[in-house]
């Protein structure tokens, strides 16, 4: 019964033979082809990640509604050392942002006094981890994988977080920010069931509109990857018996902009042509965590040190990450 719900529900299977259908019947493709092949995955791949996005932002944004910004610096202050980490980590699970959003609620927690290792370990975990990416992860690969990879970007978020804290770097965030100490202590109203629906409409709305094209971007390359360039290609630049092939996966997702949504089609697609799977999540994991925007943003907040602080222990533990994945693939595949 699971398995079947998995594959309906989830992976959406009876989707996809749909698409096949569609892209046959309408569009006179054979699927067997690779365009035929390549218009079905990108047509079946779209609307999934659109609905499952959807479905899963509302219902995380209705649990967030709970959470304000407010109320989470207050549940963050009511706790030190390594469990307020771990608990900004978590926090950060239910807060479906990119890297880019999560930086004003790092400013924010910053300014209220909270110390760096929490600030950090939330703005690691918030683009990199969040509910539904264990959705999305376990529709298009397999659950064990999907509660995994959250397992480990939790880790990494809160030993990273921890690092940078015992680094004593607080003189690397930019005064202008512990100026604004008072400038988000505003009143907490409390929100009727109405209210956290249109709030959980509103956040869909938005997140959607900010994601669409990265989406159909990702799609897009995976299409091209899944049907088009050779897997002798890839293998021979990320193959599992590269040493280099984590190395090379982690630095190249940190010019990319996207959030998971955007990167999973293409994860998807390296999987199928036996890339590591500790190289495709270190992909997965730079491009969330380390994009160039970001970087570019949180200059404005932290002195060079301490951004290259971070950014030195976050590529450091996607790297490690990566490695012990391709290790230890055939116990999730």
């Amino acid at each position: 019964m699971f398995a079947w719900l998995n594959d309906q529900l989830f992976k959406m299977v009876w989707l996809n033979d749909f698409m096949g259908k569609v892209v046959e019947n309408v569009f006179g493709l054979d699927t067997s082809e690779r365009v035929g092949a390549s218009l079905q995955f990108f047509l079946f791949d779209t609307i999934k990640i659109f609905i499952l996005l959807s479905v899963l932002i509302f219902v995380i944004s209705y649990i967030q509604s709970y959470f304000p910004p407010e109320r989470t610096k207050k549940i963050l202050g009511l706790f030190n050392g390594l469990t307020a980490s771990i608990l900004a980590a978590l926090l950060g699970t239910v807060t479906p942002f990119c890297s880019c959003s999560s930086i004003p609620l790092f400013i924010g927690f910053t300014a209220s006094g909270l110390p760096l290792a929490v600030t950090f370990s939330f703005l690691i975990s918030s683009p990199m981890v969040d509910l539904a990416s264990v959705i999305l992860l376990g529709s298009i690969f397999n659950w064990r994988i999907a509660f995994a990879y959250v397992i480990v970007g939790l880790i990494l978020a809160v030993i990273g977080g921890t690092l940078i804290g015992k680094a004593n770097l607080e003189d690397q965030v930019e005064s202008f920010v512990y100026g604004n100490r008072n400038s988000i202590d505003l009143p907490e109203s409390e929100l009727t069931t109405k209210d956290r629906i249109d709030f959980g409409v509103e956040q869909v709305k938005d997140i959607v509109r900010k994601v669409w094209l990265y989406i159909l971007i990702g799609v897009g390359i995976g299409a091209a990857i899944h049907n088009w360039i050779p897997e002798s290609l890839i293998t021979a630049i990320l193959g599992q018996d590269k040493w280099y092939s984590v190395l090379v996966a982690s630095f190249v997702g940190v010019p990319m902009y996207a959030d998971i949504f955007g990167t999973l089609p293409i994860a998807e697609a390296l999987v199928a042509k036996n890339v590591g799977l500790g190289t495709v999540l270190a992909f997965m994991m730079s491009v969330t965590a380390l994009s160039l925007p970001s970087l570019i943003m949180l200059k404005q907040v932290v002195k060079p040190k301490l951004l290259g602080v971070f950014f030195t222990v976050v590529v450091v533990g996607i790297i490690l990450i990566g490695y012990v994945f391709n290790f230890l693939a055939p116990l999730f595949i």
